[in-house]
């Protein structure tokens, strides 16, 4: 057994790795072709940062390419974002002409990679119309959908589907965030990988050097929501919750960690509205990190006394499994994938408001037997359906079937 898959072992188990390589034998030496938009912010790109290496080890010729795109490819994606989860955006023609363009452009680099290919993903919006560019094709192509699309605008919807139509599959996070389309559609949830920098164990020397490095106080309770500066995650209403908490908890400090992601135009802007919102409170920390700060990101989650995922709109909320995998139980906005990752009052609370927030903080922090109790049962229910392997699996799965077509019967190796 190599290396990567040899290093789960200890945390997945050996039947989960053996399964895997049983899986992976028909698809020996396929090539699979991962598209996305940027190598660096967001949960994508982490995913496939160590997806595709392991799909290697098991065999198959996998590659993860980056489509380029300028300032205004970008506006016009994170348009793309809002609307498709029903925020009313109207998209300029100029600025659908540009994102056709930059598509195109992208086609002209990329063709021979993915017209070669036995299997491409293409992720999310952005590299969406490369399918239709690519008329030379051999393999299978995927479209995987990481954002809620249930309640589009309607608009923006019809635009996508025209490109997104004829791929042979699409992939959701939740069947509650998919469409209708002509096609085979497969639910699988994104994962955490636990041996990441932003999830394995730390020394407790590095953990507390965080404090140390953001004057953070040791002998005070924190509060923590890590997450892109964007409207979707609730910043504000994050500062609404501590505000009210520090009520009955006047010792209590708030840390907001993230940065940006290389495709999304807004979140400065967010940013500035967060400052301002915080105004001259020093026990707001506000910290914007630069997109490899993992391990920073995994110290704060492990200091932490409390754990927020406050989203109004969440494709699925990655840094809930990370959190949780810390045994931290998590107060999450209910809504999206968050709610697939917290069962209410067993691995952490489901909230609408801040009020909703600030309740459960305080019953959190006077019950620490409770807390104890629900951080190792969030821990075990990521163990058990959000790491790496089992989303590897699945798209392994995945794969077989669509190579094997209308099969009756496939033998796995």
């Amino acid at each position: 057994m190599k290396g990567f898959l040899k290093a789960y072992t200890d945390v997945a188990g050996k039947d989960v790795i053996n399964h895997l390589v049983q899986l992976a034998a028909s698809l020996k030496g396929k090539k699979v072709v991962h598209v996305n938009s940027t190598r660096a912010g967001g949960g994508v790109a982490e995913i496939l940062t160590i997806l595709v290496p392991l799909m290697k080890e098991l065999g198959m010729d996998a590659r993860w390419e980056v489509i380029a795109g300028s300032a205004d490819f970008y506006q016009c994606t994170k348009h793309f974002h809002n609307a498709l989860q029903g925020d009313p955006v109207n998209i300029p023609e100029t600025l659908l002409k540009v994102y056709e363009d930059i598509n195109a452009r992208n086609a002209e680099e990329l063709r021979e990679v993915l017209e070669d290919a036995d299997i491409v993903f293409i992720h999310d919006p952005q590299p969406a119309p490369l399918l239709n560019l690519c008329p030379g094709r051999k393999g299978k192509w995927i479209w995987r959908c990481h954002i809620d699309v249930s309640h589009p605008y309607r608009q923006a919807w019809k635009y996508l589907r025209h490109f997104v139509a004829d791929y042979d599959a699409s992939v959701f996070s939740l069947s509650a965030f998919a469409q209708p389309l002509p096609h085979l559609i497969y639910l699988i949830p994104p994962s955490i990988d636990p041996l990441s920098e932003k999830n394995m164990e730390l020394d407790q020397d590095e953990i507390n050097s965080v404090y140390d490095r953001f004057s953070l106080d040791r002998e005070r309770p924190m509060m923590l929501q890590v997450s892109r500066f964007d409207r979707f995650k609730d910043p504000l209403g994050v500062i609404q919750a501590y505000q009210l908490a520090k009520n009955f908890i006047p010792t209590l400090q708030l840390v907001l960690a993230g940065g940006g992601a290389g495709d999304d135009p807004e979140g400065e802007d967010v940013l500035n509205e967060v400052r301002l919102a915080a105004k001259d409170d020093s026990d707001i920390h506000i910290l914007p990190l630069p997109p490899d700060a993992h391990r920073t990101i995994n110290a704060l989650q492990r200091t932490a006394s409390f754990v927020l995922q406050k989203s109004i709109k969440e494709g699925f909320g990655l840094t809930v499994s990370e959190a949780m995998w810390k045994s931290k139980p998590v107060i999450g906005g209910d809504t999206g994938g968050i709610r697939l990752q917290l069962v209410n009052h067993h691995t952490g609370f489901l909230v609408n408001s801040p009020e909703g927030a600030a309740l459960r903080i305080r019953y959190l922090h006077t019950n620490r037997e409770k807390r104890e109790e629900m951080g190792h049962k969030a821990r075990e229910f990521v163990r058990e359906n959000f790491l790496i392997t089992r989303q590897l699996r699945e798209y392994l799965t995945l794969m077989v079937g669509l190579t094997h077509g209308s099969e009756e019967r496939i033998e796995l190796g």
